[in-house]
């Protein structure tokens, strides 16, 4: 997967990512997908191209545990985020709704980097900056739920973890 990056620092919060002040109102990820990052990054939706990822410091995605946050950005174009550490209730829910998740240093990535993320292979490659870093891969049955864009399609797909 290639795509740019979008660099945001610590503590990014599930309300940073989709405002209460929208979530509570529609469950339209497509009108939620307008609004993405806007209190910290007006203009951050209209900027994101399908199969951008983020670039973000410690604990992403803290704070409530709605689905919403992770929905709203694969609705916005988001294909990723690249994280040095993310809210474990955050991390589970971006699996489950297709949304893959990396933890790396991200300090060495910059707004408009392009990146090429391998993650059967473990690895990120910065093409602008000219560096490769080795992540942990995700377990299988994790990238088989991503490829399947999700929980949900994986459980329609194979009807359970048991796979033949």
């Amino acid at each position: 997967m290639t795509g740019r990056i979008h660099k945001f620092g610590d503590d990014i919060n599930t309300d940073y990512i989709i405002s209460g002040k929208y979530k509570f109102k529609t469950l339209d990820m497509q009108e939620l997908a307008k609004h993405v990052m806007e209190d910290i990054d007006p203009g951050f939706a209209s900027r994101v191209q399908p199969g951008d990822f983020i670039a973000a410091g410690k604990n992403f995605g803290c704070g409530s545990s709605r689905e919403q946050a992770p929905r709203a950005l694969l609705a916005c174009g988001i294909r990723g985020i690249l994280a040095k550490s993310f809210a474990r209730i955050f991390f589970r829910n971006a699996i489950n709704c297709g949304l893959f998740v990396v933890e790396c240093d991200t300090d060495r990535f910059e707004t408009g980097d392009e990146v090429t993320v391998d993650l059967g292979e473990g690895r990120v490659i910065n093409h602008t900056r000219g560096f490769e870093l080795s992540v942990a891969p995700l377990p299988q049955v994790m990238i088989d739920i991503l490829k399947e864009g999700g929980l949900v399609n994986y459980f329609k797909k194979y009807g359970s973890f048991e796979r033949v």
